[in-house]
């Protein structure tokens, strides 16, 4: 849900308390939750992406992998690479290095893992690669500016500047 922090205050008891104007409503919520222990996420609010985006990448993403005879998922796969800020490093213990990556690309074709060695003995540092269903605005912009680029490299046609403009105003924030 939508919203602005308002106010915090410390209470005489020590505990801090916030104000939150939401956009929604949370009468239902909160008369459910309100004599409850709950947990709270508070973050940056990023603009979902919209499907526009979603089904503009798959199109570009078969021109691509059409021109270099490569599969799509090949395609999408080092697009993701490519792009920063969509993926997380872990320090795992051999043992478990590959039971971590075969429950992690069960998420999604877009979710993959790749290894290198860690200074750590016994252990393994995993990359873990986020599907770009997870992706706010601001990654599904990088992932599309990605392949329009490889797309030009390639001389496949792609969306006019101004249809990209007009997308990427509906995706950022």
């Amino acid at each position: 849900m939508k919203g602005r922090l308002i106010d915090l205050t410390v209470g005489m008891d020590g505990l801090q308390r916030v104000t939150v104007a939401l956009d929604g409503d949370m009468r239902e919520t909160f008369s459910e939750l309100h004599a409850e222990d709950v947990e709270i996420t508070v973050k940056k609010y990023r603009k979902k992406r919209s499907l526009d985006a979603n089904a503009y990448a798959w199109v570009i993403i078969d021109k691509l992998a059409a021109k270099l005879n490569l599969p799509k998922a090949d395609v999408y796969r080092e697009c993701i690479r490519s792009i920063g800020g969509v993926s997380q490093t872990v320090c795992v213990m051999n043992s478990a290095v590959n039971a971590l990556i075969d429950g992690w690309k069960h998420n999604g074709l877009g979710w993959f893992a790749e290894t290198f060695p860690s200074k750590i003995d016994g252990c393994t540092n995993v990359i873990l690669y986020f599907g770009s269903s997870t992706y706010d605005t601001k990654q599904m912009s990088a992932l599309i500016d990605y392949l329009v680029e490889a797309c030009k490299m390639q001389g496949i046609e792609t969306a006019t500047p101004d249809e990209i403009a007009k997308y990427k105003e509906e995706w950022t924030t």
